[in-house]
């Protein structure tokens, strides 16, 4: 009934009209929903992949006016952080009236996550730990979010080049990442979207979950992470019922970069 993370036209990934997605939602029963189109910044900067607020705002607004009876459109974000740009970073998010602010990670030391060259001279756990490493020293350097994007979303490309390593192998990386979330009071989202793209789980994978949820962490966003109108909401019922089943009892939303727990039935 709640849909977290999902892209318009705003993103450049996405050719999704903002109505269009708004009207499936409203199809498809959803209390509130909220856009969070991207922004990735890089250290070469002509590469920037950047987010026009004024478009976005004057948009959503007319969404909301338009549909204020049907459906609770909220304003979302999603920033593909890098640690040594968190300056930028923090320059787009003065005078933002966001709800929402996911955090998350496409890309270490200017090379996207799907490179080759990203890879080159790594094997399977060595890319992992980059990978986390990278998370790890955002959050760092960085607060200004409210919960951590699709944490285990680089396994989708790790699985085209090598053999998985098993969850144990780099469990602590995890848990240091996650407990540095649960110590500032930020959260994290389970994301629908590794079931699309051909994973047996959504991200993150239950291990982690389960691990959030022995240290004591409780603030989780459910997202699907649409970006056609069809895929808005995928998902959702079987990520509410993992989440039950691993002992949470609530999801969260968000308004005023508030989170706001919803009992899960």
């Amino acid at each position: 009934m709640y849909d977290f993370h999902m892209h318009s036209e705003h993103s450049f990934d996405s050719q999704a009209k903002m109505e269009d997605m708004v009207l499936s939602a409203n199809e498809k029963n959803k209390k509130v929903i909220c856009f969070t189109d991207h922004i990735d910044l890089y250290y070469n900067s002509h590469r920037d992949l950047d987010f026009h607020k004024s478009s976005y705002f004057e948009n959503l607004n007319e969404m909301k006016d338009k549909y204020a009876n049907k459906i609770d459109i909220r304003a979302g974000v999603e920033l593909g952080l890098q640690s040594r740009i968190i300056d930028r970073y923090q320059e787009f998010m003065e005078d933002s009236p966001f709800d929402f602010v996911i955090m998350s990670t496409h890309a270490v030391d200017d090379l996207d996550l799907h490179e080759n060259e990203f890879f080159q001279g790594l094997n399977g756990l060595q890319a992992l730990e980059k990978y986390y490493k990278a998370v790890y020293e955002s959050i760092q350097g960085f607060d200004d979010f409210d919960v951590l994007g699709h944490l285990d979303y680089f396994d989708r490309y790790l699985i085209k080049r090598y053999e998985m390593p098993s969850f144990g192998e780099y469990q602590s990386m995890v848990e240091k990442i996650l407990k540095l979330l649960i110590k500032i009071g930020k959260g994290i989202e389970l994301n629908t979207s590794g079931l699309r793209y051909g994973l047996e789980y959504a991200h993150p994978k239950k291990e982690i979950l389960q691990l959030y949820k022995e240290l004591g962490g409780e603030i989780i966003t459910i997202g699907s992470d649409a970006h056609y109108p069809k895929d808005l909401g995928y998902g959702y019922e079987s990520a509410k019922n993992l989440l039950r089943d691993l002992g949470f009892e609530y999801i969260h939303i968000f308004k005023n970069r508030q989170a706001y727990p919803i009992k899960i039935a």
